[in-house]
């Protein structure tokens, strides 16, 4: 405990001197940039020190950095209301159509047999498909997942050995949000994923979408593996062409960057 403590206090006190540096020299872009934060940080429901320090000084920068540009998403999508934690009837039905065929696709696919044995000697690993809408290559044969999809644009199988959970993260971009799908069936209620004030458990729900750039984090202390179908589809709106050209230049800047990104994951391709 007291050493979180002093790791807390000294990211506080470095995070807050680059800051006040920073406004030294620009400091109406700091104050533009604290309100877009303070706005973006004030839609988690969980909200405490801890929540801050992550946003600003943690591992949520980058998602205070594109804060402005994901407020403009926001504004893009009404009317469509950004839920925080989603439903699957909260999608547009052509929305819904592509969520469930994927999951069928997954369903009649051996996808845990194709990948175990690489998983499981992994305490964590990331198998993509697809990435900001770009095919990446794989050693496991999954055709469904190389598709034409008009919504969906990154396909990922994520896989967590027993006793293994994230950090509490956020997400960058709310041009997408993110759609997850338990493969195998869970045995007790160890493994699950929050965020916000919404705990779901993959034993009940195999199905969880939520925008992840709010405060989130992923746990499974079973004794068995977990393979959960990792999916990012674009957020409804009635511009979806202006949301899929920012996934389509964030794939650009982003290109084969997917192991920096999940960097406490081991990235699988071949």
């Amino acid at each position: 405990m007291e050493k979180a403590t002093k790791k807390s206090l000294r990211r506080w006190g470095i995070g807050l001197v680059v800051l006040a540096i920073i406004a030294w020299f620009v400091p109406y872009l700091v104050i533009f940039y604290l309100i877009c934060g303070i706005y973006d940080l004030s839609r988690n429901k969980n909200l405490n020190l801890q929540v801050i320090e992550q946003y600003f000084f943690g591992n949520g920068i980058f998602t205070w950095v594109l804060s402005p540009l994901n407020i403009i998403l926001d504004l893009l999508s009404l009317p469509y209301i950004n839920k925080g934690v989603y439903r699957l009837q909260d999608l547009p039905s052509d929305y819904q159509a592509e969520v469930k065929r994927l999951i069928t696709a997954t369903q009649k696919e051996n996808i845990v047999g194709q990948l175990q044995q690489r998983a499981e000697q992994q305490s964590r690993s990331m198998f993509f498909f697809k990435w900001y809408g770009k095919d990446q290559p794989s050693f496991a044969n999954v055709p469904s997942f190389y598709e034409k999809y008009n919504f969906v644009k990154t396909i990922g199988v994520s896989v967590f050995n027993k006793k293994n959970s994230t950090s509490k993260h956020f997400g960058p971009m709310r041009a997408t949000i993110r759609v997850l799908y338990n493969i195998n069936d869970m045995n007790d209620r160890s493994a699950y994923i929050w965020c916000g004030d919404t705990t779901s458990y993959w034993k009940d729900d195999k199905l969880f979408i939520f925008d992840d750039t709010l405060m989130h984090q992923s746990v499974n202390q079973t004794d068995q593996t977990r393979y959960c179908l990792f999916v990012d589809i674009l957020r409804p709106s009635y511009v979806p062409g202006f949301f899929a050209a920012v996934v389509a230049f964030m794939g650009v800047v982003l290109k084969g960057s997917n192991s920096v990104f999940y960097k406490n994951w081991k990235v699988i391709q071949k």
